[in-house]
């Protein structure tokens, strides 16, 4: 298969500056980088080939030689510019750590600086911890003290993981780095340090109760203040009292997230409450008061306006949930469930029966569908 041109390889134009030559290398260093492209067996190859254009271009002699002749510069010695033994790469190693900054300023996390290891303390975890409260609890806000399992801080050597506090030694693999570094290939390869895991310092003596972490499990119980109108999905966030870092690092944070249980009277949509109340078919048809509990615990005396139909819904102001950041408090709806009567007796029967022979005018809805439905059948059989 022919070699693609360097400068292609690069995404360059041929008359391109050494700076814009380094830059287009870069860019295609970290794009072809294996690390990034696991999923794509072509990824070395073509890293490669970005690695032996910019061995060439990158050199001035060996630019002009192969602006000159192209590949065949460096074939059999041709042209007197190629490097000995007819490859225009030789050691690619030259050529990445020209880049090596920018690539593991993204794969290592090292904000660009080569070499540096991690620090040896590090933050501890975030934690979740799932709370339920009641519909009522939600309205007034409440203090609660909850139980989280945790990392803590060990006493018996202040966190340092030390016997008796005393200070880490530099890891002698790493030289307090964190990481080592190793030729494979065309590639200087770092990885995280086996010895001391990172952390750049190893412990001589480990405190005996926490085994050199540093931390220790433990419960802990802590007063949390549920604020009102929280709902489910409602996130509280209490810093610093996650899991305790590791050698002495800082504590992560504890995030509290709320579940608000169901309710028998209320079901809850953001800030208004809905109760469903069941209404006798007498009440319905003549009017009159009802009284309606409140989230409260309080009690609302609602008017039934004379003639009301199952679903009708009424409003009360304010009596809904409060706002979780102030703004006042939602509404409650009360919708009535106008209900059939069961288990009649002969003389509520006969009452019925009666009832109904006199109230061909009272029933307006069904006068109307009947009639649509009579229509309809007119028009079938037309």
């Amino acid at each position: 298969m022919a070699k693609r041109d360097f400068y292609e390889v690069l995404g360059v134009s041929k008359g391109a500056s050494a700076d814009e030559i380094k830059k287009g290398y870069r860019k295609k260093a970290k794009e072809l980088h294996p690390d990034r492209n696991a999923d794509n067996p072509d990824a070395e190859a073509q890293f490669k080939e970005a690695n032996e254009a910019y061995e060439v271009l990158k050199d001035a002699e060996k630019k002009a030689a192969y602006d000159r002749y192209g590949h065949a510069a460096f074939e059999g010695g041709m042209g007197g510019g190629g490097p000995r033994g007819g490859h225009p790469g030789g050691d690619f190693s030259s050529a990445f750590s020209d880049v090596f900054d920018d690539l593991f300023g993204d794969f290592m996390g090292g904000g660009g600086q080569r070499g540096g290891g991690r620090q040896r303390a590090s933050r501890g975890a975030d934690l979740r911890y799932n709370l339920r409260v009641t519909l009522e609890e939600a309205f007034s806000g409440l203090q609660k003290t909850i139980n989280v399992p945790t990392s803590v801080s060990c006493d018996s050597c202040n966190g340092s993981g030390a016997e008796g506090g005393a200070e880490p030694a530099t890891c002698p693999t790493c030289s307090g780095m964190g990481k080592v570094r190793a030729q494979q290939g065309f590639f200087t390869v770092e990885r995280t340090c086996p010895t001391c895991s990172g952390l750049g310092q190893i412990i001589k003596n480990p405190c005996k109760s926490c085994g050199g972490q540093g931390r220790v499990e433990k419960d802990r119980a802590l007063s949390v203040n549920i604020p009102a109108g929280v709902e489910t999905g409602t996130r509280i966030r209490l810093a610093g009292e996650g899991e305790a870092g590791m050698r002495g690092g800082p504590s992560g944070d504890l995030y509290i997230f709320i579940e608000v249980s169901p309710h028998k009277i209320f079901e809850r949509d953001g800030v208004n409450l809905y109760c469903r109340v069941p209404v006798s078919m007498a009440s319905a048809a003549l009017g009159g008061d009802i009284e309606v509990p409140t989230i409260d615990g309080g009690r609302s005396r609602v008017k039934i306006p004379a003639g009301s139909q199952s679903g009708r819904q009424m409003r009360l102001r304010s009596k809904g949930m409060p706002a979780l950041r102030g703004g006042g408090s939602g509404d409650m709806m009360i919708e009535l469930a106008v209900e059939t009567p069961v288990n009649l007796t002969s003389r509520q029967k006969e009452l019925l029966r009666e009832f109904e022979d006199l109230s061909e005018e009272n029933n307006p809805e069904s006068s109307s569908f009947f009639s649509s439905v009579k229509g309809f059948w007119d028009s079938m059989k037309g």
